[in-house]
């Protein structure tokens, strides 16, 4: 429902004969909701804001939302969205803090009770609802990207791709590999190959809880990419369960190495480069 030339008009002359009132009362109800959550400098800039852009917008004859004398308005939902978002704000939250303007303005024309303003007061609530609308829809999409971007981190954070000695580098995982994980592995394992110019790489699936088909192709694919970057893959925390598992599944490594533990894997490595190593015997008191 769009407003009339007239409604906007007088929506305008409204919010600005009555700045301050109904600025303090949208402050207050908010407030109220928030719970002291939000600073009241903070609170009572956002609350300015709003209400300079829809004078600002009113005045230049936006009869609804979509209208393009709105643009700067939208503009500063949308930031007002993004914003509560950021702060760990819920949607509704967001959202009725606009809303809020509706028992505002309701205080604001009470003295008045004509039929006229009745009116007025209806027309005015669905351009209200309208910018609640627009500003739940702006948070769950900013929702929606910081969580795509904190899966994103989370993805990084848990494939790192560890320097075990000059010319070896590992890559522990730890969780389920799926195919995004997957992706991430291979990208963060073959940039690593190319920046230390490692000939040898550790891919340690100790952490992995069970490995089936998928996830065997998954680290084959791996393994045949850094063949291509010149490097040799060897796998290590082949545990009992998963080399009973790979063996009834008919999965095949192939010539790919293949060890029970990190360690092994790290001392098959180095003999592989010439470093001799030994294993310290405990000795046992008399």
């Amino acid at each position: 429902m769009a407003l009339s030339a007239d409604e906007s008009v007088r929506l305008g002359e409204l919010l600005t004969s009555r700045a301050e009132p109904v600025t303090q009362r949208w402050t207050e109800t908010i407030a109220r909701q928030l719970r002291g959550r939000l600073s009241q400098a903070e609170l009572v800039r956002q609350v300015q804001e709003l209400h300079r852009a829809m004078v600002d917008a009113l005045s230049k004859g936006a009869v609804d939302l979509n209208a393009e004398e709105a643009t700067e308005l939208r503009a500063v939902l949308a930031e007002f969205s993004r914003g509560q978002a950021r702060q760990g704000f819920s949607a509704t939250e967001t959202a009725t803090g606009v809303f809020a303007l509706k028992e505002a303005l309701l205080s604001t024309l009470k003295a008045d009770q004509s039929v006229e303003t009745l009116r007025d007061y209806v027309a005015f609530s669905a351009f209200v609802d309208q910018m609640g609308l627009f500003t739940f829809e702006t948070f769950v999409r900013t929702r929606e990207s910081l969580i795509a971007d904190q899966a994103e981190q989370l993805l990084e954070l848990s494939t790192p791709v560890v320097k075990l000695w000059e010319g070896v580098v590992a890559v522990p995982l730890v969780g389920t590999l799926d195919s995004a994980r997957a992706q991430v592995v291979m990208e963060r394992l073959l940039q690593t190959l190319v920046d230390t110019g490692s000939p040898y790489a550790i891919i340690d699936i100790t952490g992995v809880p069970a490995v089936d088909t998928q996830v065997a192709q998954h680290i084959l694919k791996t393994v045949v990419a850094a063949r291509l970057m010149g490097a040799d893959c060897i796998i290590s925390g082949i545990r009992p369960q998963i080399a009973q598992t790979i063996v009834a599944l008919g999965i095949e490594f192939g010539d790919i190495a293949t060890k029970a533990s990190l360690a092994d894997a790290l001392r098959h490595v180095l003999r592989l480069t010439g470093v001799e190593t030994s294993r310290r015997q405990s000795r046992r008191e008399a």
